[in-house]
């Protein structure tokens, strides 16, 4: 379901079933989080997601819809441990996780992008908040962080029409980073991990935990827990090496 690649630390995750555009199972969900549990355990500085053949991820599958057979116990249990785990395996990372939107992500796809720390795009691609037009409510994270991209207005009206857009409008509202032509899209994608491979993989963690875990917390636990952090990164060998490196006029080394 899905293919795992490692160079320089980087690992590459890709849908692997180009047949069905990359539909979304069960079995997909439990390897993508069990992917990025491997490269947490093997000090990954990045990992990027993506799509073999012409799509990113096209969504649930429709076959396994039509066929599920389950309480409503079931069902709560199922998504609980696919579609949130693989959500808050992303966000909770302690790297940086970059999705590489090689073609259609729609449904699911569009919200594992939004839920990516980065989402570069080939221009053509298309995104849609389809869930609506087979009598779902947005799920893996969309509820949460599409509202917190895009804002509430737009957040309604692409979860309530269904709409499918281009790259070009998912980068004007903030949903992805950027829309590139295709040709472009690797380059691009490894300009950005080159960015990333000279900062601290470790203070980029932190800073990605004070970004998600103060999303909705109230105003001083938000300074708290900011405070919490930051006194994390003070201890660390980064800062250390950082605050070296600019006393003495140079560009820092970081491991």
């Amino acid at each position: 379901m899905v293919r795992v690649e490692t160079a320089d630390r980087v690992h590459t995750i890709s849908f692997d079933r180009p047949e069905t555009k990359n539909s979304f199972t069960v079995a997909a969900a439990h390897e993508l989080v069990d992917a990025l549990e491997t490269a947490e355990r093997e000090d990954a500085r990045a990992a990027v997601i993506t799509g073999d053949g012409d799509a990113f991820c096209a969504g649930g599958d429709i076959d396994a819809m039509a066929e599920r057979d389950e309480t409503p116990g079931e069902a709560y249990e199922r998504v609980q441990s696919t579609l949130n785990a693989v959500v808050e395996t992303l966000l909770t990372a302690p790297f940086p996780v970059i999705a590489k939107v090689n073609g259609d992500a729609v449904g699911a796809g569009t919200n594992i992008a939004a839920a990516c720390d980065f989402a570069y795009a080939e221009a053509e691609a298309r995104f849609g908040e389809v869930f609506a037009n087979v009598g779902l409510i947005p799920d893996s994270g969309g509820t949460v962080l599409l509202p917190a991209l895009v804002g509430l207005r737009t957040a309604k009206e692409l979860t309530m029409t269904g709409r499918l857009f281009d790259a070009e409008e998912a980068a004007e509202m903030d949903l992805i980073n950027r829309a590139v032509p295709g040709a472009d899209l690797d380059e691009s994608v490894d300009e950005l991990l080159t960015t990333l491979d000279a900062k601290p993989t470790e203070t980029l963690g932190l800073t990605k935990r004070g970004l998600h875990e103060n999303i909705g917390r109230p105003f001083r636990d938000a300074l708290d827990r900011e405070a919490h952090l930051q006194t994390l990164a003070y201890g660390s060998d980064a800062h250390e090496t950082g605050v070296e490196a600019f006393r003495n006029d140079e560009r820092p080394e970081f491991r």
